[in-house]
């Protein structure tokens, strides 16, 4: 399956002062040709206005998708059904504004070319499995007593475990190096031409290697991309036990031990985007510090209903 979408909402700053296009004055020499460049004190677009917050009809999104869907329902109470999803969700915009961007920032980095920010969206997952079975136990069956029979049968088991890749993020800045005035930092690193090795080594005290990236020269952007890493996937597994007991012809009662991430698996957080926290040559001491969990510790409750 797949959709494509057109006149979706961007969140932009379109007072930005107007850019040189270097190598026209005063773009510096050291730059390369085609180089967006603002010098610094240049005047907003409308010296009237400071920052804007605009959203424009210009987005597009893209999405494609490969589903599996195994159902099966084998003898004695046992069923079984699988879901999987290998897609693809693209776009150059997924969120109107910062307080819902979560992976990456809500506004586009360079207004006048918002396509520079097309990539994943923020809800890009590739890989997204879900399983989930019941089995009622074969207990009691030969028990005469009434008793014995009220208390074995009618118990069944069930689970469902998630598995999916992660969400992708985006390297950022702390600061704005542009001199474009946006003071929400929009504004990504430079890729480094120097670093040679993996860019994610995973763990919680260094997901990412920030020395991939170096800070972009004053008054440019950087040509990291949007949503360019995937952050930690997620698993869990799910558990519970239920006992149905037929009292009156017409009142029964169930008990239910529901176990939720019975295997107690940590699953990390989002690491910290933000590789430069200022200007320099150092990365910042947090970049890529994962500081919280995405899934709840082991959980166990219990409950008893009476359905009449």
């Amino acid at each position: 399956m797949g959709s494509h979408g057109y006149h979706q909402m961007l969140s932009e700053d379109v007072n930005e002062p107007i850019p040189t296009i270097c190598p026209a004055s005063p773009c510096p020499s050291t730059l390369a040709a085609g180089t967006v460049y603002y010098p610094k004190g240049a005047p907003y677009a409308n010296p009237a206005l400071a920052n804007t917050t605009t959203w424009i009809s210009e987005g597009i999104s893209s999405y494609n998708g490969l589903e599996v869907d195994v159902n099966h329902r084998f003898q004695h109470g046992f069923q079984l059904r699988g879901v999987y999803t290998w897609s693809k969700n693209l776009d150059d915009g997924t969120a109107w504004n910062t307080s819902v961007s979560a992976n990456s920032p809500a506004f586009v980095e360079f207004p006048s070319r918002p396509k520079l920010d097309w990539g994943p969206a923020s809800t890009d997952v590739r890989n997204l499995a879900v399983i989930n079975g019941t089995y009622d136990l074969p207990l009691g069956r030969r028990t005469t007593g009434e008793w014995g029979r009220s208390l074995l049968q009618g118990w069944s088991v069930s689970e469902i475990a998630t598995l999916q890749s992660g969400f992708p993020f985006t390297p950022q800045l702390g600061y704005n190096p542009t001199n474009n005035g946006d003071s929400r930092d929009p504004i990504r690193p430079n890729l480094n031409p120097d670093f040679h090795g993996k860019i994610i080594e995973g763990g919680p005290t260094q997901y990412f290697n920030p020395n991939a990236y170096v800070v972009p020269a004053s008054g440019t952007y950087g040509n990291a991309g949007r949503n360019s890493l995937v952050g930690p996937g997620f698993a869990n597994l799910d558990a519970s036990l239920r006992k149905d007991t037929q009292i009156t012809e017409g009142l029964r009662a169930q008990f239910r031990a529901e176990f939720f991430n019975v295997l107690n698996h940590t699953n990390f957080g989002t690491p910290n985007e933000v590789v430069y926290s200022a200007a320099g040559t150092t990365p910042s001491p947090t970049a890529g510090v994962i500081t919280s969990t995405a899934s709840t510790s082991r959980q166990i409750q219990f409950g008893v209903k009476l359905l009449f």
